[in-house]
């Protein structure tokens, strides 16, 4: 188990205030032996990245600022202390070609078969590929959905953060359940887009995020992903958000969803009965702004998975 820092809270508080409950030491407090609601796993990969990152610095620093978050959201009148949580951890060097991404599906898995709802942190989004093949098992050639809330198709050839939806594809995940939301222009090419689409898969661009609004557009994608009733994987990546509110993001690009959006999305996946994973990924917390926004987004992205989770 990693080390939790449940230190001073967001205004500087004192260490310890039994009147204020952390949502670290709510993690904290589960135990990945046994059954729990969510299950959280650190996923640190960054060495195949398109462009260069220090992903792997991204789940404790994650876990960090949970320390400085609360566990009640006042708006559901919700309190996340009724779910129980467990955290496994971090899977030991994932990008290992020797094993790595075998020791991360079997991480999954093991984190499945315990939990409701795993949601694992990134690393960049070479993650995405072994944690839904680990939860979703023989389920992923079947009746499997991916969702994936994305500047990028992530369709690219080889093997690296921009490759894992080709990957799912390829290892036997139908493309009619694949949806693409806030695909970003100028950020993918025409080759690969023109493939995409041929192979099935739909594509709710950003401009159609704009007009039609993110909820009914998730709503959409989750019905398709799991219209053949299996296993739905939501990826958060969060390079889909504007790059004022994502600047830890090494592709985030001006224009893209808002904070609060990306909450919105968190919250929906969660709250989705067939969703049975989630990942969070592309955040660097090594070149994120000095107010650290984008590790403040993705450990907020967390508790909102919970809440959705809760309300289900």
């Amino acid at each position: 188990m990693p080390s939790h820092d449940t230190g001073a809270g967001l205004y500087g508080g004192p260490v310890s205030d039994p009147r204020w409950p952390t949502a670290a030491a709510w993690l904290a407090a589960g135990s990945p032996a046994g059954t729990a609601d969510l299950a959280l796993l650190g996923v640190p990969t960054h060495l195949t990245s398109i462009s260069p990152t220090g992903a792997d610095t991204t789940p404790d620093a994650v876990r960090r600022h949970l320390g400085r978050l609360s566990t009640w959201s006042g708006t559901r009148h919700l309190d996340l202390s009724g779910l129980v949580a467990a955290d496994h951890g971090d899977v030991a060097s994932p990008d290992d070609p020797e094993g790595g991404e075998q020791r991360v599906r079997e991480a999954a898995a093991w984190a499945a078969a315990g939990a409701r709802l795993v949601v694992a942190l990134g690393g960049d989004n070479s993650a995405t590929y072994p944690v839904m093949a680990g939860i979703a098992g023989d389920a992923l050639a079947t009746t499997a959905g991916l969702v994936t809330l994305d500047a990028h198709h992530d369709f690219r050839e080889g093997r690296s953060n921009g490759t894992p939806v080709r990957q799912l594809v390829d290892a036997g995940l139908n493309p009619r359940r694949v949806v693409q939301v806030g695909i970003a222009d100028w950020a993918n090419s025409r080759s690969y887009c023109e493939e995409v689409l041929e192979r099935g898969i739909t594509v709710i661009p950003l401009a159609q995020v704009r007009t039609r609004g993110l909820r009914a557009c998730l709503t959409e994608a989750l019905a398709l992903a799991g219209g053949a009733g299996g296993p739905v994987h939501v990826d958060l990546d969060v390079d889909v958000c504007d790059r004022s509110v994502a600047p830890g993001c090494p592709a985030s690009l001006p224009g893209g969803l808002s904070a609060a959006e990306l909450l919105e999305a968190a919250y929906a996946a969660g709250r989705d009965p067939q969703v049975r994973s989630i990942d969070i990924t592309e955040v660097d917390a090594s070149r994120d702004a000095p107010d650290e926004r984008t590790v403040r987004l993705a450990a907020m992205c967390v508790l909102e998975a919970a809440a959705g989770l809760a309300s289900r």
